[in-house]
Order: C-alpha cells, then sequence, then structure tokens
C-alpha cells in the first residue's frame, strides 16, 4: 500500500499532497487534505519505538487535556488505534498521524527579552502539566540523547576528527563524571520533552505559539530540560549569558528551579554540546549522507568553546543572580592570603598586587573562585593545557593499577624512556628520572663531574636552574642576588650573549661569534679544567634572552677541548615550546653532552629527568647507586607517555611555530605604536617584551609592572622577569591559540594608551 491509500483508507482524507520533510531517524511527511494540513510519520525500525511512541502519543493527548492545544495532536486510524503497523511498498513500517501546528522556528527569528521570558514562561507551564504524566516505557528509555545517560555518547568521541576537538569534549566528560554523576540521584525527575530547540520551538508574533517533535521525550532530570533549553537560546548570541537573567527567571516564576539543580546547570549544557557533537560525528560515518543530523555541530563547537572560556563559576554566579538566589559565601582573598601566612612562610611569593584565589583551570583558561576566567598567558608548567584530559586520565589510570619505584620491573618505564629518548639525537641515548627540574639540573652536574673527574663549572650570567643547594650554586640569578649567598670560588660565568642590550648587537651570527670569543679567552685563563658547562637555549630569567645566533658551536667545542662536557638546560624552552625545533639547542644546531628536563615534561605533575651519553652514564655508574624514590615512577611515566602523545597528536609544536610567529608579528605591530617597547623577542610560545624608557633601552620597571598587574585586572596572565624585571614574558601552554594572542596585545595595546595619555 502507498502513502496516500493509508491515508485514504484509515483516515478518510480526500484530495491528498504529500511532500516528505527532513528528518534524524524516521522520515515525516507533510499532508495536504482540503486546505488542511497534518504530519504524517512513519518508522522502519519500530520494534525498539513501539512503546516509546505509544508514551508519547499518550503524553501529546494528557497536554491537550491540560489545555495545551498548541502542540502535535495523535489522530486515530479507524479503528480508534493511534498507531499502527502497516506495510508501505512492501516495507512494514509503524505509522501515526499528528496535527500540523502553525508558527515560524525560533531559529529563523531574532531573539529577544520578550521572546525569551515567553519561551521560559512556556517552558515551565509544559513542565508543569507533565509533572503527573507517567509512563513506563520513558522510564525504562536509556539512550544517548537522555542527558542522564550522556556517558553512551563518550563511544563516539574517538569519531570527531579533530584531537583539540575530541580533547575538549573528553575534558567536559571527565568534569561531568566528577561533579554531575555522583549528584544525579538528588535531583527531581518527571517526564520531559527533553528537545527544546530552535527547529521544534515555533512563534508567532515575538511570542512562543507552539512546540512540535515529542519524540525525545523522556523521564529524566527536571533541570536536563532548562539546560536543553537554554542550550539553543545561548547558540542566538555573541555572549552566551545574555540572556539567562530572562530565560530562567521567567521559568522560575512558574516552576521554581533548586539550588542544588542550578549548580550543576553549567555542566548540564556542556553535555548537551558534547551530545551534539558526539552524535554529529558518528553521523558522519555512519550515515554521511544526512546532512539533517550536522544542521547545527558548527554552533554547538562555537558556544562549546566559548562555554570553557566562562568557566563553571562565573555561569553559575550569573544563574544564581537571575533566579533571586543569594550568592555563595567565599573566602576573601585577604583572608585566604592570612591563612596561608599563618602557616607558610612569606618568602613564598605570591603574584599580582592583587593576589588570585585560583579554584580551577581548562586548557589555556584559569579560574577564580568568584567566577573571573583568566586568560593564562603565562603559565608554561601545563604544557599541553591545563587538566588536559589525556594526561588525567592516564595518571589516574596507573594510579589505580600500579605506583611503585624503579626497583621493580614495569613495561610502563622503558616505554617511556624509549619514546623520550625518540625524541633526541645520537648520541644521547640515557635517561635518569627525576621528580623535578631542580633535581634534574643538581643530578646533571653530579654527572659531568663522575664523567670528568673536575670540579669548576662555567655558569651563564642570569641563569637559573633550581632550588637545590647544587642549583644555587650555579645560578647567577639567584647568588648573584643582593640577597643571594655570592659565587662559589669553583663556579665561573660568562657574560650573556645579548644582542639587544649587549656589546655585539647583529644577530646574524657574527655577534654570536664575537660573544663566544670573549668567553673563550676568559676559559683560557681559568688555572683548571671546566667540569662542565651549562646554559639554557633563551636566558627565561635574564628576560628571556636568546642566545646570540652561533654562540654555541665554539663554546661547546672549547669546553670539550679542555675535557669539559656541555649541558643544556630545557626546563623552560623543551618540548616544542620554540616552535621551529622540539629542543632549544637545536636553534644553535649543536648536540649536548647532558640536557635537563622538568616543568612541561609532566604537565604539572612533578617529573624530571636527564639525558645523556652511554659514555657519561658509565662514567656515573662507577660510583655509589643512583636511586629517587619517586622518579620513573609508574604514574609519571604513564603521563609523561601522555604529555608526548597530545603533542604529537594535536600537532602542538606546528601550533606553537604558527602561532608563536602571529603573536610576534601583533607585538612588533604594537611596537611600531608604542616605543616604551624596547625589544620583542624568543620563539614560539616563549617570548619577552622587554618594556624601556621610549627612546632609550632603559629599564622601565615601573610601567612593566602595571602592565603585569592592569592585565591582571583585565583577566589575562603575564609575568615579568629579567635583572630590573622590566621584561613582560609570555609563555602559555601551547594550545594558546591566535585569537587568545590577538586579546593579549589588544588589551596591552589600550593599557599602553592609557598609561601615556
Amino acid at each position: 500500500m502507498t502513502i496516500r491509500g493509508i491515508l485514504e483508507e484509515e483516515f478518510s482524507l480526500k484530495e491528498v499532497t504529500i511532500t516528505l520533510l527532513n528528518g534524524y531517524a524516521n522520515k515525516n511527511y507533510l499532508v495536504t487534505t482540503l486546505g488542511r494540513k497534518l504530519i504524517f510519520k512513519t518508522y522502519s525500525e519500530y520494534e525498539q519505538l513501539f512503546e516509546i511512541t505509544e508514551a508519547e502519543n499518550q503524553m501529546l493527548l494528557h497536554l491537550q487535556s491540560k489545555g495545551l492545544s498548541t502542540i502535535p495532536k495523535p489522530i486515530a486510524f479507524e479503528d480508534g488505534s493511534y498507531l499502527k503497523v502497516v506495510t508501505i511498498k512492501g516495507q512494514r513500517s509503524l505509522c501515526r498521524l499528528l496535527t500540523f501546528v502553525e508558527g515560524t522556528f525560533m531559529g529563523d527569528a531574532a531573539m529577544t527579552v520578550d521572546l525569551i521570558c515567553s519561551l521560559g514562561h512556556f517552558a515551565a507551564k509544559l513542565d508543569s502539566a507533565l509533572i503527573d504524566f507517567d509512563h513506563v516505557a520513558l522510564r525504562a528509555r536509556k539512550w544517548e540523547w537522555d542527558l542522564q545517560s550522556v556517558l553512551l555518547n563518550k563511544k563516539h568521541i574517538s569519531h570527531i576528527a579533530s584531537p583539540q576537538r575530541r580533547n575538549l569534549v573528553s575534558y567536559y566528560f571527565q568534569q561531568y563524571e566528577s561533579y554531575v554523576l555522583p549528584v544525579l540521584e538528588d535531583f527531581r525527575t518527571a517526564t520531559i520533552h527533553n528537545d527544546l530547540n530552535e527547529w521544534n520551538i515555533l512563534i508567532t508574533n515575538n511570542q512562543v505559539s507552539g512546540l512540535i517533535d515529542f519524540g525525545d521525550c523522556a523521564h529524566s532530570q527536571l533541570i536536563n530540560e532548562v539546560a536543553i533549553m537554554a542550550t539553543y537560546v545561548f547558540y542566538a548570541s555573541k555572549d552566551p549569558l545574555e540572556f539567562v537573567d530572562p530565560l530562567l527567571s521567567s521559568y522560575h516564576a512558574i516552576l521554581p528551579l533548586k539550588e542544588n539543580e542550578v549548580a550543576v546547570l553549567y555542566w548540564l549544557i556542556a553535555m548537551r554540546l558534547c551530545t551534539s557533537v558526539c552524535n554529529s560525528a558518528n553521523a558522519k560515518i555512519s550515515d554521511p549522507e544526512n546532512e539533517y543530523t550536522s544542521v547545527s555541530e558548527e554552533k554547538a563547537w562555537t558556544l562549546l568553546e566559548k562555554w570553557l572560556r566562562i568557566g563553571p563559576q562565573k555561569a553559575e554566579n550569573v544563574f544564581r543572580k537571575a533566579l533571586g538566589f543569594r550568592q555563595k559565601d567565599i573566602q576573601s582573598t585577604e583572608a585566604a592570603l592570612n591563612h596561608r601566612n599563618s602557616y607558610l612562610s612569606t618568602i613564598l611569593s605570591v603574584s599580582y598586587q592583587k593576589p588570585i584565589l585560583m579554584e580551577r583551570a581548562a586548557f589555556q583558561y584559569m579560574f577564580d573562585t568568584y567566577g573571573g576566567s583568566f586568560l593564562d598567558a603565562y603559565n608554561n608548567i601545563p604544557h599541553v593545557g591545563h587538566q588536559h584530559p589525556r594526561v588525567v586520565e592516564a595518571g589516574q589510570k596507573q594510579m589505580g593499577v600500579l605506583n611503585t619505584n624503579t626497583r621493580y620491573l614495569f613495561d610502563v618505564l622503558p616505554k617511556y624512556a624509549e619514546r623520550l629518548l625518540s625524541k633526541f639525537p645520537k648520541p644521547l641515548s640515557k635517561v635518569f628520572f627525576v621528580n623535578s627540574g631542580s633535581a634534574a639540573s643538581d643530578l646533571a652536574i653530579r654527572l659531568a663531574k663522575a664523567h670528568t673527574g673536575y670540579q669548576n663549572l662555567l655558569v651563564m650570567e642570569h641563569g637559573y636552574h633550581g632550588n637545590t643547594q647544587m642549583g644555587i650554586d650555579i645560578s647567577d640569578y639567584k647568588f648573584n642576588n643582593p640577597r643571594g649567598q655570592g659565587q662559589a670560588s669553583h663556579i665561573y660565568r660568562t657574560a650573556i650573549p645579548d644582542t639587544y642590550r649587549g656589546h655585539y648587537t647583529q644577530n646574524d651570527g657574527t655577534a654570536g661569534i664575537a660573544y663566544a670569543q670573549k668567553a673563550i679567552e676568559n676559559i683560557n685563563t681559568f688555572s683548571k679544567p671546566l667540569s662542565a658547562f651549562i646554559s639554557e637555549p633563551i636566558v627565561g630569567c635574564g628576560g628571556q634572552v636568546p642566545l646570540a645566533k652561533g654562540y654555541l658551536q665554539p663554546i661547546y667545542q672549547a669546553i670539550r677541548d679542555q675535557g669539559g662536557v656541555c649541558i643544556s638546560d630545557e626546563v623552560q624552552t623543551g618540548f616544542g615550546r620554540l616552535g621551529d625545533v622540539f629542543w632549544g639547542f637545536e636553534q644553535q644546531e649543536v648536540v649536548p653532552d647532558i640536557v635537563v628536563l622538568g616543568k612541561p615534561m609532566g604537565n604539572g605533575h612533578p617529573l624530571g629527568a636527564v639525558v645523556t651519553t652511554t659514555e657519561i652514564a658509565k662514567s656515573f655508574e662507577k660510583g655509589v647507586e643512583f636511586f629517587s624514590s619517586f622518579g620513573g615512577n609508574p604514574v609519571s611515566c604513564a603521563i609523561g607517555m601522555a604529555v608526548l602523545d597530545v603533542i604529537d597528536e594535536e600537532g602542538l609544536q606546528e601550533n606553537a611555530h604558527e602561532v608563536g610567529q602571529y603573536y610576534r608579528k601583533c607585538l612588533h605591530e604594537l611596537q611600531q605604536q608604542h616605543p616604551s617597547i624596547g625589544d620583542v623577542r624568543g620563539s614560539g610560545l616563549f617570548l619577552g617584551i622587554d618594556i624601556v624608557n621610549a627612546g632609550t633601552k632603559d629599564p622601565n620597571t615601573e610601567l612593566a609592572q602595571h602592565l603585569k598587574n592592569a592585565l591582571r585586572e583585565k583577566y589575562i596572565l603575564v609575568s615579568t622577569d629579567g635583572p630590573a624585571d622590566n621584561v613582560i614574558k609570555s609563555k602559555p601552554p601551547l594550545c594558546f591559540s591566535k585569537e587568545n594572542a590577538e586579546e593579549v596585545v589588544s588589551v596591552m595595546g589600550q593599557l599602553l594608551t592609557d598609561f601615556h595619555q
């Protein structure tokens, strides 16, 4: 039988016109008969849907009985039933007929406060009318579009093509499992529409006039209805929080929400977006011809990325204000600082004139307890992004299986060592794991002394290599501080090869050779040979100063000629941060004998290492046993492996190169407008902005400090360094984007303009 035949025989319809409509999992038809419009719905895979569709029909009839007439009404077949399985062109399908609801789709209309208020009222009336409706089929239904079953979508994450987007979704799933799932049973449940989106809501004269498509109905948490409705409203605005007040307050006025429900609303909205993008990704594989499934995908991604920047606390604050709930009691920053100082020494410094009471972080954003959302242009320790889900998951999984020391055999240790060493050139082939960059620096010097038999060391002016006694001994930044311990007799230092403030300024290789020659002349005056020379490729505490081009080759040769070894401190510059290279020493076209690693290696987990040659490792093996209680433990190795995975899969070295070049270009353009920017230097996402008195190279510490603290007030995090503390340093997580860079430069430009007016 044809559809026309069914309509004529079962419903006595005349002069029928039939038009196929877009659909997701079933085929829908617009039926026109004698000036009247109807909707005929067919379901080919109906075995799983019969009870649900029957429940939906009963739900619609229930709402009609409650006076909600602007929704579809089921029309009975000849035998009085509202559902029937019939054969259509040889295929058996479940069928039903509904009235047509007139109106304009909300998706085609401009959002206004009046419209949003109308929507809130309509949704609350709908949900109120459904409170006393129940159906066993809806209670039994477990599927991907019901937020209480959202974890069913995790299997689709792997189908998302972009690794960055995959990890964004994974982050939200992790947060949902931590903050929502444990309290899910505390929330009110009811039958809900479950799909209040812009293509199901109908409007007339800027008021909600109807609602269609109840096929996603579910017995679920009541707050899920609000979360879904809010998601699609927030699509329509540049600022997702713009319509919070009219939407929530209008709903709340009719059907009051509870504080515990509002506390998880941020995460539920995020999970609706994740459900959408997961199913779109899956549909591209399972049903690539169906364009309907991805109609709102890019909107979902855009909102999901904006949602990340907003953060849960700011969103909850806005929600609570809209509903008239009292803001949560939060400890003041002053009280938090006093509490800290009651137990910790004030020698532990705090950033910014107005310290930040930080609560959480995600990727390149950090969030304080008051709801402030900060763009992190500063913290290089969370190398691949704060709380990166791959790193978090790796640590959690391994922590639940085995965490012990290296005196036992376990696979992840040699696997990680092999993977890490694959990033190094020969002959760097042995690794010692420790649990900080400081410990790595200490060990590197021990290795050098054991191999050479010498004690004297050459260090770089303004260099910094850790907080151990050995680290301080070799850190000019520390021992040469006015409050420092002074320079030990076995420590020699060489002038920083600075092409901005130094004697030689041509960074074409000639300055590097000239600086190196001066250093070698100095080395030749030493009465005893050097055990080692240690330096960072870019001297961070010196003000993000790159070693002059061509500097290290002759220096390394001179050190080796007299029996010493060369150490590159890659704690800050390694793992692709510099963009064009994976390790900073590669920029100088040298291969060190020992490499020191730390900070980004564990993305915030305490992990460090020393990489060296087999020959040096054998020299060290002649001494007493080396052992680190935590160095190389299974959890650290799993986390370290995950960091390398993310760098490779997300192309973060390439991102550092591309975004870093763009960032520098924007900063150079800003420099042309503001002569108080004396120099912009560095590579990739390891940059220094030297703030000076205009027209000179004299450091302007006051302005640099003003910029740092003023940027903090604009929710952008940078810091300062250098001998005069006048260099703005920006070394953000490698997921930093061009848009992030633009934001930093734009705000910095406005602050400079305001300062000089």
